[in-house]
């Protein structure tokens, strides 16, 4: 329950847009969130039941709320990303810059130069990124430097400068690179020109350039000028070529900006595609660590602005994966569901996915400590567990027509097979094949030993098998007191159907899911193991009945042989001396003439 000075501000909040602030009793701010309605919105925190954990811990922690008061929803978004950035609360989503990435600038000189570099000085320059592919950015400047001699030299070049003949050309203009501006071999008007040019190209422009460039390569074939020609017959399938390298997308979608977002219990991961003509010029996935369990609406929220306000876009027209509520000056928010529009969204979602993918990989090298807790996070919000399941066991059985049936139990251990626990059960109980009674069996054995021998219980058992097999195992925990104290499931293998307790309709997970690939492999080596022992079995089995089929031989004569002679081959290989050295020359005897005589039959 809120306390009276949380009660007595709720009743004073305004039906207006605005921001407001969470503050502990230390006067901290633990979050800041923004409103359409802060009334509606703040008085949601304590009058509502809230599901997740952490939005719990903070209702809890709130000691005052601070608003302020906007005129519009614009107005709140940009003062509470402001507020984020100067403050950093505990709880909100922290959206920082990569300084790793690179950007292209433009420099604000006489004669430009056009290049790469990734900390951003304050100065007047211009700026374009940043690229979070540098091949990306490297294949944008070699378009450039192909098609426009620019100087890639850093002298200062003032009028007094080139006049006084300060400088002299270098060997990038004898290699036709630059066209010698720092000796006036070529004006600043023509120079600009080409910068202008260039820049197109960066902004994702092609068509602009590409038309241009036809226009002069008429133009020169008109005046007869053939080699002129040729030459811009040459840069116009360099950029034909660099289009071909671009992900043309649509000749329909034009300038859009494209955001998608999904999340895993940790982490949450927005994608951004910025469309120019049709053709994907940037792409940038974001990683950010979730604080209160946020959902997939809100990382677009918040990450929306960050983005436009990194890349500088001013497109009026963004599509999302999800509906969000965000109000942005001139600019339409859509959902597309099918057509060009849906196919740009799933491409983001593949973007994302796959940077999601070579982070996790990159993670489980360096990090495998935070690998191992994002699994288990993973697993215990998927399947809906009350703690992590760090040690799983798995059961599977295994019988061929009722002959020498046997059970498997696996163990996994943070998510990883711990072989050296690995255990394999003779069913003594059951007769014929009946797997409902053998797993009630060997449930009940496994966890009576763990309990006798006062050992570790797993947090997560898996049944291989239907709710049939799952129930017959829960009659065995509820025998040993153990329903309840420990999770169990059963994974059904036509559909790969997860089963709880007492609910009949099964769970279906996503087929890339890490928590199903877990349960999979855990599934799969318990088969593995149970099949190996069963056919173990089978083989020992027919080698001691063809052996105890001898008159005169028992169980102990077959033990002795068994270990002298290793398999009943040697056996029938051996010399009569040989046997009888081991077991005596009567029985000896026996067993010689016994295989050497269904030899000569």
């Amino acid at each position: 329950m809120p306390s009276t000075k949380i009660k007595n501000i709720l009743k004073t909040l305004p039906d207006k847009p605005g921001v407001y602030q969470h503050i502990d009793k230390e006067g901290q701010i633990l979050y800041v969130g923004k409103a359409l309605n802060l009334k509606k919105r703040v008085s949601s925190y304590f009058n509502k039941t809230i599901d997740s954990g952490k939005t719990a811990v903070l209702v809890k922690k709130i000691a005052d709320v601070k608003v302020i008061v906007t005129e519009t929803e614009i107005d709140a978004l940009l003062l509470e990303n402001n507020l984020i950035k100067e403050y950093q609360p505990r709880y909100n989503i922290n959206l920082k810059d990569d300084k790793s990435y690179p950007w292209i600038c433009i420099k604000k000189e006489r004669f430009p130069r056009i290049y790469s570099l990734r900390n951003l000085p304050k100065d007047n320059s211009e700026y374009y990124g940043p690229y979070a592919s540098v091949k990306v950015m490297k294949t944008v400047l070699e378009l450039i430097r192909q098609l426009y001699p620019l100087r890639t030299c850093s002298y200062q070049l003032t009028e007094d400068n080139i006049e006084n003949g300060k400088f002299k050309v270098c060997l990038e203009y004898h290699l036709k690179n630059c066209l010698g501006p720092c000796e006036g071999l070529q004006n600043e008007e023509e120079y600009n020109k080409n910068v202008a040019e260039a820049r197109k190209i960066i902004k994702g422009k092609i068509s602009s350039v590409k038309g241009l460039l036809k226009d002069k390569m008429v133009e020169h074939a008109e005046n007869l000028q053939f080699e002129l020609a040729q030459q811009y017959k040459e840069k116009i399938e360099l950029v034909e070529r660099y289009q071909s390298r671009s992900t043309v997308v649509s000749q329909n979608v034009s300038n859009v900006d494209v955001f998608s977002a999904f999340s895993d219990a940790t982490y949450g991961y927005v994608n951004y595609l910025k469309i120019i003509e049709g053709a994907v010029v940037q792409s940038h996935t974001l990683e950010i660590k979730k604080k209160l369990d946020e959902s997939d609406t809100k990382l677009l929220e918040t990450a929306i602005p960050y983005f436009r306000d990194l890349y500088k876009s001013v497109t009026k027209e963004i599509l999302v994966s999800e509906h969000v509520n965000l109000v942005l000056e001139d600019v339409k928010f859509f959902v597309p569901q099918r057509g060009e529009k849906k196919s740009l969204i799933d491409l983001s979602i593949k973007n994302g996915r796959y940077y999601r993918i070579e982070r996790l990989k990159n993670v489980q090298i360096v990090d495998p400590d935070r690998h191992v807790k994002r699994l288990m996070d993973q697993m215990k919000k998927d399947l809906r567990l009350s703690e992590e399941p760090r040690h799983i066991e798995c059961f599977d059985n295994s019988n061929i027509q009722g002959t020498n049936p046997v059970a498997a139990c696996v163990v996994f251990k943070n998510g990883k097979p711990s072989k050296k626990d690995y255990r394999h059960f003779n069913i003594k109980t059951v007769e014929g094949p009946d797997d409902f009674a053998s797993m009630e069996e060997v449930i009940h054995r496994r966890y009576k030993r763990l309990l006798d021998e006062g050992s570790d219980l797993p947090q997560l058992i898996v049944i291989d098998g239907g709710k049939g097999q799952l129930s017959s195992a829960l009659v065995s925990l509820e025998r040993l007191g153990l329903r309840g104290k420990i999770a169990i499931i059963g994974i059904a293998k036509r559909l790969e159907e997860i089963y709880f307790p007492n609910d009949s309709i099964p769970l279906y997970l996503d087929k890339r899911s890490e928590t199903l690939k877990v349960i999979q492999q855990a599934r799969n080596e318990a088969h593995r193991f149970g099949i190996t022992h069963h056919r173990n079995r089978r083989s020992k089995g027919g080698i001691k009945s063809e052996l105890e089929s001898i008159e005169g031989v028992g169980p102990a004569t077959i033990k002795v042989l068994l270990s002298k002679l290793k398999s009943v081959k040697g056996i029938k290989e051996a010399s009569i001396e040989t046997l009888s050295s081991h077991v005596g020359n009567a029985k000896g005897k026996i067993i010689y003439n016994h295989f050497h005589q269904n030899q000569k039959a």
